[in-house]
C-alpha cells in the first residue's frame, strides 16, 4: 500500500505507525512536513515552507485560520508534485489541527483521509476558564470559538476521523462524533517497564547525583508552563523539601511555551524560579530541560512518586509512558487523568491548583509503602492491559483496512510481468498446429 503522510513537525504522533508500516515489504510511505533535524530512513519525506506570516491588518480572530489556508496551499502544492511523480496513496493520514490537510480532497479526490482530532475548543468546561490564577476575559471568547474554524472545515471534508482519548472526542458535538474513531495510542511496554534494580545504585543526570538512598520525586511535561501545573509544582517545593529532607525533585521539559500565555521577557521556570527563591533548597532541584528519551525513561524507573498535573487538556505521552513504568503516580484529578488514573489504585488524584495538597500527596506516597506498592502495580497492569503497542498498531491497521477495504498486515500482490513476443505467439502457432 501506499501511505501519505501529513505533520507539521515531522514525524508528530505517526512515529511508531511509520516505523511499523516501513518494516512490512511492499508499503510505500511518503511524509509532508515542515523542514526539521528529526529523520526516519525508508520515508520519502517532503518538505513544505511557509512563506509569510499573516498580514498585521488582519482581524486577530482569524490569523489562525490564515495561516492554515496558507499551510493548506503549501501541502496541496506538494502532494500535486507527488502526484506527477505517479504517488498516488492508498489513504491520507494526518493531524487536522493546522489546516493542512484541508485541500487534499483536490488534489487525490478518490483517495480516504484519515484525520487526528486533538481538541474542539470551548469557552467553559474545559482548558478555559480553568485557573483562576490566568483567567481568560470575556472578550477572548470569540476567538476561542473561531479557532474551531479549523475543526468544522476538516468535519466538512465528510472524511474520517481518530481522537485518542474518550475525553477528548467527547468534547467534540454529537454530529461530529460519528466521523471520529477512538484509536487509543500505545506504549512501547518493552522499554517503559519497572526496573527493580534502578535504586541499587546512583544515578547521574547534569552532575545532579541520585543515590540509593534518596528520595525521587519526578515531574515531566513537554515545556514547564501553567497548562501541565508548572506553577503548582514549583509552589509544592518549599513544604515537601522541608518535610523530607532526603527528597530529590527532578523536573523535565522545555522552556518554550506549547499551550497557553507567556511571559514578558522570561520563561515560566525563570518565573517560577523568583516567585520562590530563598524559600527551598535549590540544590536539591534539578531542571535540566530536554532530555534523551533514555535518561526520560531511567528517570521514570527511578522515581518513587512522580507528578503529572494538566489543566482539562490534551493528555500527555508521559502519563501513559509512567504508567508503563510502573510509577507512583500523583496526577491531576480532571476528567482527561480520571480517564486513566483511578485514585487509590492506578495512582492517586490531587488538585492541579493546589500546592499544599500537592505537597501532601507525595508525601503521602513516600511515605505508605503499602499504597504505592499497590499503584505501582496497578499502574503497570493497566498499560499491559490498554496501552500494549502492539495492540494500538494492530487497531490501526484495522481502522486502515476499514476505510481503503485494503489489509495493510498483507503484502502487495505482486503484478504479472508482462508477456514476452514469443509467449504471446504461441497459443496462434499452436492453432495453426492443430
Amino acid at each position: 500500500m501506499k501511505f501519505l503522510f501529513v505533520h507539521q513537525n515531522f514525524p508528530g504522533q505517526y512515529l511508531h505507525i511509520i516505523r511499523h508500516l516501513i518494516r512490512a515489504p511492499g508499503h510505500e510511505v511518503a511524509f509532508i512536513t515542515e523542514p526539521n533535524s528529526n529523520n526516519i530512513p525508508g520515508i520519502r519525506r517532503v518538505n513544505y515552507h511557509v512563506k509569510t506570516p499573516p498580514p498585521d491588518g488582519i482581524h486577530p480572530n482569524i490569523r489562525d485560520l490564515q495561516l492554515a489556508m496558507t499551510r493548506a496551499d503549501a501541502v496541496a502544492r506538494m502532494a500535486a508534485n507527488l502526484k506527477q511523480l505517479s504517488f498516488e496513496p492508498d489513504i491520507i493520514i494526518g493531524h487536522h489541527g493546522w489546516g493542512e490537510l484541508l485541500n487534499l480532497v483536490d488534489v487525490f479526490p478518490n483517495t480516504p483521509i484519515l484525520g487526528y482530532f486533538e481538541f474542539y475548543y470551548e469557552t467553559a468546561g474545559a482548558d478555559v476558564g480553568f485557573d483562576p490564577e490566568y483567567p481568560s476575559a470575556p472578550d477572548q471568547f470569540p476567538r476561542v470559538r473561531a479557532m474551531n474554524s479549523i475543526n468544522h472545515l476538516a468535519l466538512t471534508l465528510n472524511q474520517h476521523g481518530q481522537s485518542p482519548t474518550e475525553w477528548q472526542r467527547s468534547l467534540y458535538p454529537d454530529w461530529a462524533q460519528r466521523q471520529i474513531a477512538l484509536l487509543p495510542e500505545g506504549v512501547q511496554l518493552d522499554i517503559c517497564k519497572p526496573d527493580p534494580s534502578a535504586r541499587q545504585k546512583p544515578l547521574v543526570v547534569n552532575d545532579f547525583t541520585i543515590n540509593p538512598e534518596d528520595k525521587l520525586v519526578t515531574y515531566v511535561a513537554r515545556n514547564l508552563e501553567p497548562y501541565r501545573g508548572f506553577h503548582t509544582m514549583m509552589r509544592a517545593l518549599p513544604a515537601l523539601l522541608q518535610a523530607r529532607p532526603d527528597v530529590k525533585v527532578v523536573m523535565l521539559g522545555g522552556d518554550e511555551v506549547s499551550y497557553g500565555a507567556r511571559i514578558a521577557n522570561m520563561t515560566w521556570r525563570e518565573f517560577m524560579s523568583r516567585e520562590i527563591a530563598g524559600k527551598y533548597d535549590a540544590s536539591r532541584v534539578l531542571m535540566p530541560g530536554q532530555v534523551p528519551y533514555d535518561t526520560h525513561v531511567k528517570l521514570l524507573q527511578r522515581s518513587d512518586a512522580h507528578v503529572y498535573l494538566t489543566y482539562p487538556f490534551v493528555l500527555s505521552w508521559s502519563l501513559r509512558e509512567a504508567m508503563a513504568c510502573g510509577c507512583a503516580i500523583i496526577g491531576s484529578d480532571v476528567a482527561p487523568v480520571r480517564e486513566f488514573i483511578e485514585d487509590g489504585k492506578t495512582g492517586v488524584l490531587t488538585d492541579c491548583l493546589d500546592p499544599a495538597k500537592l505537597s501532601t500527596r507525595i508525601v503521602e506516597i513516600l511515605e505508605d509503602t503499602k499504597l504505592a506498592t499497590k499503584i505501582r502495580k496497578g499502574a503497570r497492569a493497566y498499560a499491559e492491559k490498554h496501552l500494549d503497542m502492539g495492540a494500538y498498531l494492530a487497531a490501526y491497521e484495522g481502522l486502515i483496512e476499514k476505510i481503503t477495504g485494503k489489509d495493510p498486515r498483507l503484502p502487495e500482490p505482486k503484478p504479472s510481468p508482462p508477456a514476452s513476443p514469443a509467449t504471446r505467439r504461441r497459443p496462434a502457432a499452436a492453432k495453426a498446429a492443430r
